[in-house]
């Protein structure tokens, strides 16, 4: 008992002084993606602009700390976050919103899941190739698993589907401990954060796109 009092100690003050001893651009990266996920809940185009800061800086963050995977998904996002903040903003000859929030139907169901298996399965055997030559230090099935799931719910985001929630909670749910793993304790509660902020998401996304249906009855 007394050994896993220790234990415990050690490892919350070990956490406590990683998170005080996060730089600069770590606690930029966390403000910027906390706004960008709550501006996706109110499904405010500012979500791209916010989202932007946070992925340039961890697509680097992640580089160095040697998860090729994260880096991967965060220059995804980057790319991404360009053609959904266009697509967010397109609008029909009478200048009303073009795309409105709804769920997926089976078809586009099969594709995400589809999307989903290649993703994970392509960066998986990537990052085992990457771990042996570059990356000693990366965990490609975590990796994988938190990268495929935020290539999946970063693709229905800029589609504005319900479902993309889903996946950002896979994704936060891999992510707590991977970061930790690698002593990013502040980036670790982040995803701890967003992924309570993802179940508001997903339940405010879902009232929306009920009304959505609704209407269009």
């Amino acid at each position: 008992m007394n050994v896993l009092l220790f234990s415990l100690s050690d490892f919350f003050t070990g956490f406590i002084t990683n998170i005080k001893n996060a730089s600069l651009l770590e606690y930029i990266a966390v403000v910027a993606g906390i706004a960008s996920v709550w501006f996706n809940k109110r499904e405010n185009v500012w979500v791209y602009p916010t989202g932007l800061v946070g992925t340039i800086i961890y697509t680097w963050m992640s580089y160095q700390y040697h998860l090729p995977g994260e880096a991967a998904v965060n220059f995804y996002y980057t790319v991404m976050s360009f053609y959904g903040w266009w697509l967010w903003l397109k609008k029909d000859d009478k200048q009303q919103t073009v795309l409105h929030v709804t769920f997926s139907n089976r078809r586009m169901w099969l594709y995400q899941l589809g999307f989903f298996v290649a993703c994970y399965l392509a960066l998986y055997f990537s990052l085992l190739q990457l771990k042996t030559l570059f990356f000693p230090g990366a965990i490609p099935w975590a990796d994988a698993l938190a990268s495929a799931s935020a290539f999946t719910g970063m693709w229905l985001m800029t589609q504005k589907k319900v479902e993309s929630w889903y996946w950002w909670i896979i994704t936060n749910i891999a992510s707590v401990p991977l970061y930790a793993s690698k002593g990013l304790a502040l980036t670790s509660v982040y995803y701890l954060i967003l992924l309570v902020m993802a179940v508001g998401g997903l339940i405010a996304w879902q009232k929306r796109a009920r009304a959505v249906t609704q209407t269009n009855l």
